[in-house]
């Protein structure tokens, strides 16, 4: 019988980078890692900022998580999937995105190690998921209750949201003002507190310090009047608002006037200003004496308006319509011609202020705004940019406690309980994914470890203090950055909304099971995809 050779069988293209196995698992997890590592130094009150220049030159200077990650323009695609935990916390709570970035770096470097102990990696992801739905049954359970009327503790939350971020300075003011803005907003319905942080409205301008920041019961436009004759500040204001262009509508399909004559021109000229006035009168006859148009106004309509002494201002935006309807209680508008007294909103001020070297829309004292704004001030353009990220953060947990109506100590002292809990939930499993759990609970103290390394405090001292606190059932006993103590961070006042932590843990412990299966890493192929297999990161290993 002859000797037949046995060919080769492709079943992928010629360009295709391929990676199986444990080498698939290890880069994964070092590149989860790498991510985890680059904003650990940012946590805590003594983290450090990340300053980043994009392509064209343009600087950020920060120390918040998913700002940084989404700056970075991360390639490498299990590294992508550390940055989607970023985002989703932010999306989630609006804070902790450091916090469950480096959990999730954590946990894959101690699943590294029992992988090299010969543990299956399935294993380890159900031990993962069981440690992950037991550390939210803790949580739960340690979190103390947080009340609408406790304003003290609410000012606590805030100010822990913003202290170690650019608006420590100030923290006070401004977690005085994230406060009154949160329960201005507030409905309460017999379902519950409804609340959406989308309706405080976040100004930033440069100028003045942070102290000059302040809090606007009502909506502040970043536009100006739209005729120098119109009032610059109008008192017990009607307001309308109104979404279609104060303008002649044009034609839908091109369309041609021939006119011959001149006095046929002038017809057809005062015809268009005849329908405009026609406009302005319908919206003095509802009894408005402020429009805010979502579209253009004309300029023969502003001389109108002008003169009537209404205050105008034009292409005002969706989402800022929508905030002055709330705020106000004006209705939108669509059809000029339905406009009526009722769909008109109430302010006690109207009026244009310069703020800086440009003119801003103040819509101030309105009886009972479901929206109001806080306007940022800040030296410069890189302060004033992290002081809002700073107050988003402290509106996003504010809310965040409002809505489960928990809150936990912060100061590394919920994850201490957290691991000393899990630890003794470990031993009550008989299987190998005792080991996984164990390693889960460990991977838990990596929080309070990283405030005590960025404070430039000896980690192994500080956290032998901590567990011999909770020991002693000290369940809120963390470390202050500041002294090298312990303290009772409720006490404190260092407390983090319970969701923030609920939240951070999921998402980490989801993340690494995903990593953690994944043994086989295809990039690239085909011809025409020359180009797409070599631009994978450079940090993609050489198959």
């Amino acid at each position: 019988m002859a000797n037949r050779e046995v060919q080769p069988i492709f079943i992928l293209p010629e360009n295709t980078k391929r990676t199986t196995g444990r080498d698939a698992q290890r880069m994964n997890i070092m590149a989860a890692k790498l991510v985890a590592e680059t904003v650990r130094t940012t946590l805590g009150p003594k983290g450090m900022d990340k300053m980043i220049v994009d392509t064209v030159g343009d600087i950020t200077v920060t120390n918040d998580g998913v700002t940084i990650l989404e700056e970075m323009s991360i390639e490498h695609p299990s590294a992508k999937m550390i940055v989607e935990v970023a985002k989703t916390q932010e999306d989630e709570v609006g804070d902790g995105t450091t916090t469950a970035v480096v959990l999730a770096g954590e946990l894959l470097k101690k699943a590294e190690s029992l992988l090299d102990q010969e543990i299956h990696p399935t294993v380890i992801a159900k031990g993962y998921r069981l440690a992950g739905e037991k550390a939210r049954e803790i949580l739960n359970r340690i979190a103390e209750d947080v009340g609408l009327d406790n304003t003290a503790l609410l000012k606590k939350i805030a100010i822990t949201a913003m202290t170690g971020k650019g608006a420590e300075s100030s923290k006070e003011l401004l977690a005085d003002l994230v406060v009154k803005a949160v329960k201005r907003i507030i409905t309460e319905t017999k379902d519950g507190l409804v609340m959406d942080k989308d309706d405080i409205k976040i100004e930033k301008k440069v100028g003045g310090g942070v102290e000059d920041s302040k809090l606007i019961e009502g909506i502040v436009l970043d536009k100006e009047r739209i005729h120098s004759s119109m009032p610059r500040k109008v008192e017990n204001a009607r307001i309308a608002l109104i979404d279609s262009a104060i303008e002649v509508k044009n034609t839908e399909i091109d369309a041609k006037i021939s006119i011959t004559d001149p006095e046929k021109m002038q017809a057809f000229l005062d015809m268009e200003e005849n329908m405009l006035r026609k406009m302005v009168d319908k919206v003095v006859a509802s009894g408005a004496n402020v429009v805010f148009c979502q579209k253009g106004i004309d300029d023969t309509a502003q001389h109108f308006l002008a003169k009537k002494g209404i205050f105008a201002c034009r292409r005002i935006s969706k989402t800022d319509m929508e905030k002055l309807s709330k705020a106000t209680g004006a209705n939108i508008v669509t059809d000029l011609n339905d406009l009526s007294p009722k769909d008109l909103g109430r302010a006690g001020i109207v009026e244009e202020v310069r703020v800086g070297d440009e003119s801003m829309t103040y819509v101030m004292n309105c009886k009972n705004p479901k929206a109001v704004t806080l306007l940022v001030r800040g030296s410069t353009e890189h302060v004033v940019d992290e002081v809002k990220r700073a107050v988003e953060d402290a509106i996003g947990d504010t809310i965040a406690a409002l809505r489960n109506n928990k809150a936990v100590g912060g100061a590394g002292a919920s994850e201490i309980e957290l691991s000393r809990n899990l630890l003794k939930y470990a031993e009550s499993l008989s299987g190998r994914e005792q080991l996984a759990v164990k390693a889960f609970a460990e991977a838990m103290e990596i929080i309070p470890r990283t405030l005590a390394e960025n404070a430039g405090l000896d980690p192994i001292d500080v956290l032998t203090e901590l567990r011999a606190a909770h020991d002693k059932k000290q369940k809120w006993a963390g470390i202050n950055v500041f002294t090298g103590k312990v303290i009772d961070a409720w006490k404190q006042g260092v407390i983090e909304p319970l969701k923030i932590k609920t939240q951070a843990v999921s998402s980490a412990a989801e993340v690494a099971v995903m990593i953690l299966r994944i043994d086989d890493v295809i990039a690239g192929g085909g011809s025409e995809s020359n180009s797409k297999a070599s631009s994978m990161p450079s940090s993609m290993p050489e198959y």
